[in-house]
């Protein structure tokens, strides 16, 4: 849609000149020839921009710009003014307009600040569409789940989104805890503010820091200039610490400090910063086992566990895995172009069966793969290749053509050799006390090929053996 664009001058001449050098842009335009004609089509209108003139009858520029921006705070405003209204100019910057343009002006003056205007115009639209679009996205209506454990996960949600308090969300891998996390922050105060998301597990203690609390140029090698930390950039905003059982006790001494006095130092610093975040955290592992151990500070886990939510693992909510295997696929479905509309009986009874360990990340790309399998449109069980038991079974599908029954035999091998693998690292990881360097040895595989098994299989070191270093 072009962009309409109101000009308001007492002087015929005036308009017609900003008509004429503006007519190649393509605007739709009307015009005003006095303050209360201007106010008027603007209430009446929609314009994107208003270029207005200063003195002008019934009521002057400045009393226009100031009821525009207090009805239509959205719309640009640019001002004309004499040579000897370059103080009224001044203050009408104040009030809120864009900019002004001095008579006369030349034609290359005008379109440069109309440009611009409208160009901040669609980035400012663009950005307000960006956030309209994340809160409807994790509106509670848009996260998947009817069972009585996520209407309870729902109510707390919605009790606490309004709050500053800190949240402890809890739950195995893939139950979708940053999930929740966004819908706390998209239906808070804070939602057009940033949301900052932390994986704790996956950075070093040093990096972590760094990450978070920014770093001076020399503070350590590699420093070579500053750096603004992820508690700069959460701001007004929400800050969200993902596995935060796996921070080190010096990172848990840094952060209970920050958390109770939201002030904080960059690394190599010696200056105090402080900033205005709310924090929420998410965990798998047994905070209160971990504090019992001596490997989770007391004083931090009763400032983050203010209020807690626990999200139901997948096998207890067994009543919402339809409804959340059919989003997923028509989601892939659109994303790839692919026309599979249904699943069999006996697919979803074997999704309705299954005890997904991987929660509904595992659903997810168990459905993902079903959906590049699929060859008409109807996802039967021998698509379900991540989950399906391979043996004899009496509700089995079975294959309608040869291609099918190629392709469920390559499934069955396939599905064979990633059982063995699975078994294979397991086992030499228990034989060695879950070192991967002594079981790389013992398996004569290299370190990092050991580990790329382990990371196929989604086998971490953390969640089996918490006192070893050796990850």
């Amino acid at each position: 849609m072009n962009a309409r664009i109101l000009i308001a001058d007492d002087e015929e001449i005036v308009i017609r000149s900003c008509m004429r050098i503006l007519s190649g842009g393509g605007f739709e335009m009307d015009s005003a020839h006095n303050g209360l004609e201007a106010l008027k089509k603007v209430t009446e209108g929609n314009f994107d921009l208003l270029i207005l003139d200063i003195k002008m009858p019934k009521m002057n520029g400045l009393e226009v710009l100031q009821r525009v921006k207090e009805s239509h705070p959205d719309i640009d405003v640019i001002m004309i003014t004499g040579l000897n209204e370059i103080g009224t100019a001044v203050k009408a910057m104040k009030l809120g307009a864009f900019d002004y343009l001095p008579k006369p002006f030349d034609p290359e003056e005008l379109e440069l600040v109309v440009a611009r205007a409208l160009e901040r115009r669609k980035l400012l639209q663009e950005n307000l569409n960006l956030k309209s679009q994340a809160s409807e996205r994790y509106s509670f209506e848009n996260i998947i789940g009817s069972s009585p454990p996520m209407q309870q996960v729902y109510r707390l949600v919605a009790r606490c989104s309004p709050t500053n308090s800190t949240v402890l969300l809890r739950g195995e891998s893939g139950t979708g805890k940053e999930l929740i996390a966004r819908a706390i922050h998209y239906n808070s105060l804070r939602k057009d503010r940033p949301f900052v998301t932390v994986d704790c597990a996956s950075l070093s203690e040093n990096l972590l820091e760094s990450e978070l609390f920014g770093h001076v140029k020399g503070s350590f090698t590699g420093a070579v200039s500053n750096k603004e930390g992820l508690l700069d950039t959460a701001d007004g905003g929400t800050l969200f610490l993902d596995e935060i059982g796996n921070i080190t006790m010096s990172t848990q001494a840094k952060l209970l400090r920050f958390i109770q006095e939201r002030t904080f130092k960059a690394v190599g610093d010696t200056r105090e910063r402080s900033v205005n975040i709310r924090v929420i955290t998410a965990t798998n592992k047994d905070l209160e086992g971990m504090v019992a151990s001596g490997d989770f500070r007391d004083d931090l886990y009763y400032r983050i566990n203010i209020f807690p939510i626990e999200i139901p693992p997948l096998r207890e909510r067994q009543d919402d895995i339809p409804a959340l295997a059919f989003h997923f696929l028509k989601q892939f479905g659109k994303e790839m172009d692919r026309k599979v509309k249904e699943f069999s009986a006996g697919a979803i009874n074997l999704l309705m069966n299954h005890d997904w360990p991987g929660n509904v990340r595992e659903l997810e790309n168990v459905i993902h793969r079903a959906v590049i399998l699929a060859s008409d449109e109807i996802i039967r069980q021998g698509h379900l290749v991540n989950i399906i038991d391979m043996l004899p079974r009496i509700d089995l599908d079975v294959p309608r053509t040869s291609e099918e029954l190629k392709q469920f035999k390559k499934i069955a091998r396939q599905k064979s050799v990633e059982n063995i693998e699975k078994l294979f690292v397991l086992g030499a990881l228990k034989r060695n006390d879950w070192s991967v360097t002594k079981s790389a040895k013992e398996t004569d595989m290299q370190r990092s090929n050991f580990q790329a098994l382990m990371k196929k299989y989604d086998i971490r070191i953390r969640d089996s053996a918490p006192n070893d270093s050796d990850s």
